[in-house]
């Protein structure tokens, strides 16, 4: 028995990674171990890397993609890449989506030039779909298509799979030539009517620690602020956070990021702690950040959430169960599940060569 061996990209902490071993407890629901063995991981943020070495047994690489010799990369079925969206951020749509990190998509075309796997799977903000009425995403699909891929993309929106944020990002499947397979987008757990709520996730308003509220002097300026800019933005605890990014750890009242308010005729206000924050991204407090409060926002924010990844190749093991390619067959065993970042993978899961 053997897995499909991963290969991910722009791995950051680790949030894809952690979705595609499995393995996994978050609010009361286990995430079963998949069939996948990440072998090889990159980012070039030495304090992601710190991050991901603390809770992985496989380590990754410090380095940048555009300096690795690509022929070094091992043998890999999967790519992952969640490759940088800034430039394409909906956020500020001034920034040119033709700079030096808008086409870091174009190494992964390369890598998969070169290396050929079986699949891919990209993630990136819902901006790549609209900017330049979707000509950057036509582009991307493009080159990947070139490359011998059939490929495909939807927007997924994280609340709807039981995670309590408003996240929408698009993820792009890609399926070698030749493979007689086709991947079905994971089916939606939650809608409107049961959204995990982000009290779910926040154990009390209050926190003991004063560092995370914002001063008086906060509140006057937001209150001081212009009628059109985003103030406040305090969050229902009774229904899904709005989308938390890397910029928590300079959080404003006057900005778009979402804050708690602890006390309306106080005018108390707060951050949400690196914790919270994690838990909002779907990540178990097992997970660990062995970094700065700074450095842990901004790793969480560029994350990719955890269980939304774990639906997304969840789906991709169900696909390549049903390809007619003989090499990809699934058996199917009951066998229960024991919560770990980097299990052994259950029998049912497991991927075997029908040769043997």
């Amino acid at each position: 028995m053997s897995r499909l061996k991963v290969a991910s990209f722009f791995s950051g902490c680790g949030g894809s990674d952690l979705g595609i071993i499995g393995g996994f407890d978050y609010l009361n629901k286990n995430y079963p171990t998949l069939p996948f063995e990440i072998v090889y991981a990159i980012d070039n943020d030495k304090y992601a890397v710190e991050t991901y070495n603390q809770n992985f047994k496989h380590p990754a690489v410090l380095d940048d993609i555009k300096n690795i010799d690509k022929n070094t990369i091992p043998k890999f079925d999967v790519l992952i890449g969640g490759f940088p969206c800034q430039s394409f951020s909906t956020v500020n749509p001034t920034k040119d989506t033709n700079d030096e990190r808008a086409n870091l998509y174009k190494e992964l075309v390369e890598i998969v030039n070169l290396k050929k796997p079986d699949y891919f799977v990209l993630e990136n903000v819902k901006g790549l779909t609209t900017l330049q009425k979707g000509a950057i995403l036509k582009r991307v699909k493009k080159d990947f298509t070139d490359a011998g891929y059939k490929v495909k993309h939807k927007l997924l929106l994280a609340s709807n799979f039981g995670i309590p944020q408003k996240r929408e990002r698009v993820f792009i499947i890609g399926i070698k030539d030749g493979i007689k397979t086709e991947y079905n987008y994971p089916i939606e757990t939650h809608s409107e009517k049961n959204w995990e709520p982000l009290k779910s996730v926040i154990d009390s308003l209050i926190s003991p620690d004063e560092k995370f509220y914002f001063s008086e002097r906060a509140v006057q300026g937001m209150k001081n602020a212009k009628n059109n800019m985003k103030r406040g933005l305090y969050q229902d605890l009774e229904k899904p956070c709005l989308t938390i990014t890397s910029h928590l750890a300079k959080t404003s009242l006057n900005s778009r990021d979402p804050v708690l308010l602890v006390n309306p005729e106080k005018e108390l206000y707060r951050r949400f702690t690196p914790r919270e924050a994690a838990r909002i991204q779907s990540f178990p407090d097992s997970f660990e950040f062995p970094v700065s409060d700074t450095q842990a926002y901004r790793q969480i924010g560029n994350a990719i959430p955890p269980v939304l990844m774990w639906y997304v190749m969840n789906s991709l093991s169900k696909s390549i169960s049903r390809t007619k390619n003989p090499t990809h067959k699934v058996i199917h065993i009951n066998n229960s599940h024991k919560p770990a970042l980097n299990p052994e993978i259950p029998k049912e899961y497991a991927f075997t060569n029908a040769q043997n």
